[in-house]
């Protein structure tokens, strides 16, 4: 949880006693965060991603967000589909990694 707050993802109100409470959207936004870090993003892009969803999304905020993942992955898997054609041509790797850079 400290985690995820300290990089935006989830945010806490403090009592008086300094014990956080969580609004109702943390656990949600954990669960997608892990999905968002299976896909590949760091909690930097997770919190950016979102950084403008509602306290109370909708499921519309949702499936914005299900998109802006799903194009994110298409892009990593066409990006990990080309390093595999590289590394299997022939070649040394070493000459694979300056043709990739």
């Amino acid at each position: 949880m400290r985690f995820y707050e300290r990089y935006g993802v989830i945010e806490a109100e403090r009592t008086s006693v300094n014990h956080r409470v969580f609004d109702q959207s943390a656990a949600c936004r954990i669960k997608v965060a892990k999905l968002a870090q299976g896909v590949g993003l760091t909690v930097r892009e997770i919190a950016e991603l979102l950084a403008n969803l509602s306290p109370d999304p909708q499921p519309d905020d949702w499936a914005e967000i299900a998109c802006e993942l799903m194009d994110e992955a298409e892009r990593r898997v066409a990006a990990l589909r080309g390093y595999l054609a590289e590394i299997t041509s022939a070649g040394k790797l070493c000459e694979v990694v300056d043709r990739m850079s």
